[in-house]
């Protein structure tokens, strides 16, 4: 095994392998270092649906990113348009104005151009028709800004950015942990690994971290999201327990953004403590704008249709968790049964049915039942039937005059069969990070570059806080990814890099 390269490259997932490709486009030599087998390499990456939020101005931008796009399908489809302004609006929005300017313009004016050189790479891309679309009136409407997502979803994406870093003759080490930076001077000159058994040092003249945040460590989660934290189920990859964001910080690097915060959903209430690849995505439970929550006293505790799930599903993750218990119960009737998304349908899911609400809260474990069904009549008496329903717009069909209202897609539970679906917290990454400008170069606590070192991904903070746009970390991820990786190769051939968004 070599032990000197231009570019190490620390992680596997989306964004640690965009970075690969793009310094070695940059000419440098390059290996990336993932610390899970091969058979579960690409961190978070490999447990997401794979949807990418990029800004586009209509069909036809979309069809360079899916040149396969038929005409049959932009026929009977309104993609409509998500424009830089919807998507700097989306992101200020959710983050109640907190995101960094300077990353966020290059999140979102390099979302398009980051996603066409993803697909000269080998990444295909197609339309998210079964989780982002309604049919409406013979037509297909995308809702939510959110459009595109990886042939294959996550595991196609790192299956697709695998093959491209093999092809380029980028060498990607497994079950190769890194314990430590190696700094000489100001500047890092290597990585300290543990591989087969035996720690040395691979040298490199710049560094890139993308090894993800540490949601998978219950320690950092109770120290850094507060008390409860250690209680969440893991979405995703096991290995992410903040390795880069320590070794980083131990020589001096700043760190940024919403440590406190994450990224946390409705998630499967008995899936297991981490991700599983056989399941993959499908335990989270997203169809809850069309249906209502309740938590074991038999309260509702949210409004389930303050906006569309992509902006509300990140954040909905903490207030699950808060509920006494940690679960809820997510419940519909037969009029919006067809709406709910696929995860609903799977094997390994907690559902009760019942022909009447009398017997469904009967049948909710841990939960008040006579409380529950009282609570479930209020929302029915208080919906505003008058206004029509739409899945694909706030449709102002809400119920009004309870402690907690609805503010849209509100509809009566009166038509059995009657389901519900026991969900818990399901957290997917971390928000807190490190300091990096518009080069991705990380910063020290002076605000001062690190010289070689870099970062992408989750561990980059100052980006999302509180909540973030569905979609938008894997573009993030992508975006900062190739910046990083474009840095490091001109640092290493001493050319400047331009920074402008």
């Amino acid at each position: 095994m070599n032990r000197k390269f231009d570019v190490v490259v620390v992680g596997a997932g989306n964004a640690a392998l965009c970075a690969a490709l793009a310094a070695r486009e940059g000419g440098a030599s390059v290996a990336v270092l993932e610390v899970a087998p091969e058979e579960e390499s690409g961190g978070n990456t490999r447990f997401t649906a794979g949807a990418m939020r990029v800004v586009y101005n209509g069909v036809d931008d979309l069809s360079r990113l899916m040149p396969d796009l038929s005409q049959e399908e932009k026929d009977r489809t309104d993609f409509g348009q998500y424009t830089a302004d919807n998507f700097f609006d989306d992101i200020g929005r959710v983050t109640q104005y907190r995101t960094s300017p300077e990353l966020s313009e290059l999140l979102v004016n390099r979302s398009f151009p980051t996603l066409l050189w993803m697909r000269e790479k080998g990444v295909r891309f197609a339309p998210i028709y079964g989780r982002q679309a309604f049919k409406i009136d013979g037509r297909f409407k995308f809702w939510g800004g959110l459009t595109v997502e990886a042939w294959g979803g996550g595991p196609g994406l790192v299956e697709a950015l695998t093959a491209a870093c093999r092809r380029s003759g980028i060498e990607i080490i497994h079950e190769c942990r890194a314990e430590r930076l190696v700094r000489v001077d100001d500047a890092v000159t290597g990585v300290a690994v543990r591989h087969g058994g035996r720690t040395f040092t691979i040298d490199a003249r710049a560094v890139v971290l993308a090894a993800g945040g540490f949601q998978a460590n219950p320690e950092w989660r109770t120290r850094y999201l507060g008390a409860g934290w250690d209680l969440a189920k893991v979405r995703g990859t096991r290995f992410n327990q903040g390795d880069g964001l320590r070794m980083a910080l131990e020589i001096g690097a700043a760190a940024c953004g919403n440590w406190s915060g994450c990224h946390a959903v409705g998630w499967e209430r008995n899936a297991p403590d981490y991700g599983d690849l056989a399941v993959g995505d499908n335990f989270q439970k997203h169809s809850y704008p069309f249906g209502i929550m309740i938590n074991g006293q038999g309260r509702r505790f949210v409004d389930e249709g303050a906006d569309f799930r992509n902006y509300t599903y990140a954040k909905y993750g903490r207030v699950i968790l808060e509920q006494p218990g940690q679960f809820a119960w997510q419940i519909f009737d037969s009029k919006v049964s067809h709406l709910l998304r696929d995860e609903y349908r799977i094997k390994q899911v907690t559902k009760v049915t019942a022909s009447s609400l009398e017997e469904l809260v009967g049948k909710l474990d841990d939960v008040d039942a006579g409380r529950a069904l009282a609570e479930i009549n209020a929302y029915n008496d208080a919906v505003d039937v008058d206004v029509a329903f739409n899945p694909n717009v706030k449709d102002g069909r809400a119920a009004r005059g309870l402690a907690v209202p609805k503010s849209n897609w509100a509809n009566r539970l009166d038509q059995p069969p009657y389901e519900a679906y026991a969900v818990t917290c399901g957290i997917t990454f971390t928000f807190g990070g490190l300091s990096i400008d518009g080069q991705s170069r990380v910063l020290d606590v002076a605000r001062k570059p690190i010289p070689g070192l870099f970062a992408a991904g989750e561990l980059v903070g100052g980006i999302f806080y509180f909540n973030y746009p569905g979609g938008s970390g894997l573009t993030s991820g992508a975006v900062f990814g190739r910046i990083a990786g474009t840095s490091a190769a001109s640092l290493v051939a001493g050319v400047e890099v331009e920074t402008a968004a």
